[in-house]
């Protein structure tokens, strides 16, 4: 059970219901055993299904991110689409693991401190960013830098980057005298949030807070960023502009986001954002499972009811 007691202070209230939820997230890579090397065997997801081109990779029975092989060539940098997507542990220990399981076989990694969460960042061998969080939002609050606010607050009032490097003796420490490692991520592992690129901050915020229905938390033009989600950080959705004001989607057969999911609870939940959608004049095509949209930037989103 997540520790919420200590927030960072929500600017809107969120229409969706708490209980929303990211669903599998589709990426596409360019090779099978390139892409398991890090998602199985560095990350830790097992190969639940695969059919043709589509290998499910999940943890604890639950399918999390569902790789389509045969994409031409790797992520094409400085394009709309994927920054990261993050997949969320149930425990410190957890992490630790998937920092060995990396530095047994030498794949780089930036481990970094939040305060609401502790992140170990890496990518795979075609480029697309992936995240692996431990939330901890008791330790602090972020603050909002656009009001001269420190970016974070530990909960002793002392002020935190929100941006430092995690101890890895500490963190592996976690492990214990005689550590049993382990090969793959724990039941309860899941998608907590994906990070997306756009090119204007404002026209993305108005999406994903007035449109989908997130509760805006930070939309901060000095760090290029921002990000929304439900009643607590760290946030479902983020987006940057890092890949500049003209960035465009990457040419058709290149690695990156297919798309990413949002789980609805309740047919009246689901057919108001469906609505707003339509208000909003986002392009919609209904699926077997839901609909399909996009953002004003083209990132690809599906919207299912929730199981």
């Amino acid at each position: 059970m997540i520790d919420t007691s200590v927030q960072t202070v929500v600017k809107s209230k969120p229409v969706l219901p708490l209980t929303t939820t990211l669903g599998p997230v589709h990426i596409a890579v360019t090779d099978r055993a390139r892409a398991l090397a890090i998602w199985q065997d560095v990350v830790g997801l097992e190969l639940i299904a695969e059919s043709g081109n589509l290998l499910q990779l999940g943890a604890g029975g639950k399918v999390l991110i569902v790789l389509e092989t045969g994409a031409v060539r790797p992520a094409v940098p400085r394009s709309i689409g994927l920054y990261h997507v993050a997949v969320h542990v149930p425990t410190r220990v957890d992490l630790a693991q998937m920092a060995v399981r990396a530095l047994q076989r030498n794949v780089r990694i930036s481990p970094t401190d939040h305060l609401v969460s502790e992140a170990i960042y890496l990518w795979d061998l075609d480029g697309n960013g992936i995240e692996i969080t431990f939330e901890t939002p008791w330790r602090g609050t972020l603050g909002d830098p656009e009001k001269g606010e420190t970016y974070a607050k530990t909960a002793d009032g002392t002020p935190h980057s929100g941006r430092e490097p995690i101890d890895l003796d500490g963190l592996l420490g976690e492990l214990g005298q005689n550590p049993v490692l382990a090969a793959r991520m724990p039941a309860g592992t899941r998608i907590g949030h994906v990070h997306v690129h756009v090119n204007d901050l404002q026209i993305a915020m108005d999406f994903y807070r007035d449109v989908v229905g997130f509760a805006g938390f930070l939309l901060i033009n000095s760090f290029g960023m921002g990000d929304v989600g439900l009643d607590y950080m760290p946030h479902t959705v983020a987006f940057n502009i890092w890949s500049g004001p003209n960035a465009a989607l990457p040419p058709a057969g290149s690695a990156g986001l297919r798309w990413f999911t949002i789980a609805v609870p309740g047919a009246e939940h689901f057919d108001a954002l469906v609505g707003r959608l339509e208000k909003a004049g986002a392009p919609i095509e209904r699926l077997d499972k839901g609909v399909e949209t996009q953002d004003p930037f083209g990132n690809r989103i599906r919207v299912e009811l929730a199981n």
